[in-house]
């Protein structure tokens, strides 16, 4: 059987926030641009508490080789059901990246979680993937012809071009979603991995854009490229309510 191949998705707010919606996400969660991470004036711009954030990283060599070493000695991720604090999708559609960081989001925040809509495809697919295992998890993104046709509409919205099918060149950036679970703890959540990914304990009063999630989540990722003189180029997102305007 055909690889199922989807367009590539653009991180950006438009793109994601149509997403969400179209798959059930309530219009009260919003998605906004992160432009620093150390700027108070520019990250005063998002609401808080941020709940989820949306990283596209470059994947160089300093980055992949780090993930082997940390991946190496890992079995098969076996986790499933409501015992797990976070509910977690291995890729099996290519350049889905985007769409399942997304579902990463949405899914893995209590808060977030709050503004599914009942029914919705969002709600059918937490539903129908929480008891199962990895790979039937999969299935469950590979078989539903409803979160398909909502990322490939979401695809037409970018600002650049989307990619022809054909090109097998791959973009080199990697969707990663960071995300503050029901347990109190910084997950970092990618399809890409052999599982789920628990960065450590958030206080309370403390979302995924304070100081100590950023130092144990994509702060830790920009320090690895830092050290070896690297790539530094990222986009990120941030999942919080949404702000009404004047």
């Amino acid at each position: 059987m055909p690889e199922k191949r989807f367009t590539m998705l653009e991180n950006n707010p438009d793109v994601m926030n149509y997403l969400a919606r179209a798959l059930g996400t309530s219009s009260t969660l919003s998605f906004y641009d992160v432009y620093s991470l150390t700027d108070a004036e520019l990250l005063a711009l998002i609401p808080r508490p941020v709940l989820a954030l949306l990283v596209t990283i470059p994947l160089t060599p300093t980055w992949k080789a780090a993930r082997e070493a940390e991946d190496k000695d890992k079995s098969e991720y076996t986790g499933k059901g409501d015992e797990e604090p976070v509910i977690w999708f291995t890729q099996t559609i290519r350049d889905a990246c985007g769409s399942i960081g997304l579902i990463h989001c949405l899914l893995n925040n209590p808060e977030a979680a709050k503004h599914i809509a009942p029914g919705s495809t969002l709600d059918q697919i937490r539903q129908d993937a929480l008891p199962k295992t990895m790979w039937e998890r999969a299935k469950v993104l590979e078989e539903s012809d409803a979160f398909e046709t909502a990322h490939q509409e979401a695809a037409k919205l970018g600002d650049t071009p989307t990619p022809l099918q054909g090109n097998k060149k791959h973009s080199g950036q990697h969707f990663v979603a960071f995300v503050k679970a029901s347990d109190g703890h910084l997950w970092e959540l990618e399809g890409d991995r052999k599982g789920p990914l628990d960065r450590g304990l958030l206080d309370e009063d403390e979302d995924v854009l304070s100081p100590k999630a950023l130092e144990m989540g994509l702060g830790r990722l920009m320090r690895i490229e830092s050290e070896a003189c690297g790539d530094l180029r990222f986009s990120a997102i941030a999942l919080a309510n949404s702000v009404e305007q004047d």
